[in-house]
């Protein structure tokens, strides 16, 4: 089988949950046997210029009639004038991390969606990252049911964080765009001031870096910059080093097909605040005592998120109910081999 993905997949000044969920999967299907040749696409996808288009047709013309070809959704689904002819020739399968076509901040304008339905249904079969996303898709494209499967990001198994009785230590670990909701999660904590805590963000400053710099004058402004950081992107033992020392997890994004670092946190019996889009909630699940180990709000709401924030702050008992609750979840999560196979019985099913 051959696998296309995004040239720089493994920069570590990028990391991505579509980045390492592509990687993962990558090494698990080699695992199960299947020998995989893997393709990176240079280009600044999913918004492709003519070289970056050019180059992606030139590796499709090299692939060998009948094999099986996994496209990354960022590189598929704006490219339908390269992809729809090599259909007939080849079985492909795309994975969609994020649908496209929906005109979701920050994210591709709306008339990509006749290219992404183009791609989708000319594909043998689709894989997504959550029921929510599969759901996005049907709706949105009328695709048949039987050809659009669900494959759950796994997560490693992780020492347990100790957390602290006050439950001040935050962490959000994001990249700093508007998509995120940065800006609303400064908002919020510029509301609870009064309380205390401290907030370690982690991700790429680079991809809109006149947004960090508002947020980093709104910090100075509402005289909380001294409890909020901005440290970049961290990866391996220095993110696992900022788990350890976390309380609870903080994401305020506007858009999720799944959350890769709410199970990341769960994966340590950390508690997560976070906004209720996408799969998020599919992502935090419950405990076995049907508790959620967390709170859900409303996506752009700085005052609902501040309110959440000041219940964890403020309630012992309730930090000690959503603990337990992330430990049991913790024990149900599944793994990147699961994720594997679940990906291997899709292509399997194309091959034959």
């Amino acid at each position: 089988m051959h696998v296309i993905v995004p040239d720089g997949i493994d920069d570590p000044a990028r990391p991505s949950g579509g980045n390492t969920y592509d990687r993962r999967i990558c090494g698990g299907l080699g695992a199960l046997g299947w020998a995989v040749h893997e393709h990176g696409v240079a280009g600044e996808w999913p918004r492709p210029d003519t070289a970056a288009r050019a180059g992606l047709a030139r590796e499709i013309a090299g692939i060998p009639d009948r094999s099986v070809v996994l496209l990354d959704g960022l590189v598929a689904s704006t490219v339908p004038e390269v992809l729809v002819p090599e259909a007939a020739r080849l079985p492909l399968v795309v994975l969609v991390h994020m649908p496209l076509g929906g005109g979701r901040p920050g994210g591709v304008a709306t008339d990509v969606r006749a290219d992404e339905r183009a791609v989708l249904s000319a594909a043998a079969a689709v894989v997504t990252t959550s029921a929510w996303t599969r759901r996005r898709l049907l709706d949105r494209y009328a695709l048949q049911p039987g050809r659009v499967h669900v494959a759950e990001p796994g997560v490693d198994v992780a020492e347990l964080a100790p957390g602290t009785p006050a439950g001040g230590e935050l962490l959000c670990v994001a990249a700093v765009t508007p998509e995120k909701g940065h800006d609303v999660l400064l908002a919020a904590l510029a509301t609870i001031a009064d309380l205390t805590w401290r907030c370690a963000c982690l991700g790429t400053l680079a991809r809109d870096p006149g947004f960090v710099g508002r947020l980093a004058s709104r910090a100075r402004d509402d005289g909380i910059h001294d409890r909020v950081w901005f440290a970049g992107p961290r990866t391996g033992t220095d993110l696992a080093t900022a788990y350890a020392a976390a309380d609870a997890l903080v994401l305020a994004s506007r858009a999720e097909t799944y959350g890769m670092v709410v199970t990341e946190a769960l994966a340590r019996g950390l508690p997560v605040v976070a906004t209720a889009v996408g799969g998020v909630p599919e992502a935090l699940g419950h405990g076995a005592d049907g508790v959620r180990p967390g709170l859900l709000v409303p996506a752009g709401d700085p005052a609902a998120l501040a309110a959440a924030l000041r219940r964890w702050l403020s309630d012992a008992g309730l930090r000690q109910r959503c603990r337990h609750a992330a430990r049991q979840r913790r024990e149900t999560l599944p793994g990147w081999a699961d994720t594997s196979r679940q990906i291997s019985r899709v292509l399997g099913g194309v091959a034959a």
